[in-house]
């Protein structure tokens, strides 16, 4: 999903979201990161994430938020 990756890029240029699978447990996103990912989400796809599925293990990695994209649009 490029469209996802060039959106976490523009987020965090500093991160390899390509290769990181620990985004949350080893403290490379923190909550701020989080709440600016899940903005950007909801203007990039056009959904709203719920207050619920704002936890660590759907932020872990790109293969996580992807899933929760698609969790959403798929819907």
């Amino acid at each position: 999903m490029d469209k996802l990756l060039e959106m976490l890029k523009g987020i965090r240029t500093d991160v390899d979201f390509e290769n990181e699978t620990a985004l949350v447990d080893r403290n490379i996103l923190d909550s701020f990161d989080i709440i600016t990912i899940v903005g950007e989400l909801g203007k990039t796809f056009d959904i709203t994430v719920k207050a619920g599925d704002i936890i660590p293990e759907n932020f872990n990695s790109l293969a996580d938020i992807e899933a929760l994209v698609k969790k959403y649009t798929e819907s």
